[in-house]
């Protein structure tokens, strides 16, 4: 079995930095646009690069305050480390943008909107 382990991470590997790579060449020829912030720093998350990813959608919001799936994110990063006022804001942004799913999640897990 370490064979294919091997082999699947080695490919999983290889698209990743590829996308990585396409996403860093999109934020090159447009850095106006939020959507590549977007995903490079779903990719940083994945990868355990919280900070990285932390800062990626900070500056896909500040080009597109309007960005729901961004503050969804945001919510959910905010939420981990125990930042509930920052959690809530983002919620309750991607709400105000058509996304209720971050306040869903916050009410489900019991944490307070005065929550600090």
């Amino acid at each position: 079995m370490g064979f294919w382990r091997e082999l699947i991470e080695s490919a999983l590997d290889r698209e990743t930095l590829l996308e990585e790579r396409e996403q860093v060449e999109w934020i090159a020829r447009d850095p106006t646009n939020a959507q590549p912030y977007y995903n490079l720093a779903q990719l940083r998350r994945m990868q355990w690069k919280q900070e990285e990813g932390l800062a990626l959608l900070l500056e896909a919001v500040r080009l597109r305050p309007s960005f729901a799936e961004a503050h969804l994110a945001l919510t959910e990063v905010y939420a981990v480390i125990g930042d509930y006022r920052a959690a809530w804001k983002h919620a309750r942004l991607a709400q105000a943008n058509g996304r209720s799913s971050g306040v869903e999640l916050l009410e489900r897990y019991g944490i307070s909107e005065s929550a600090e």
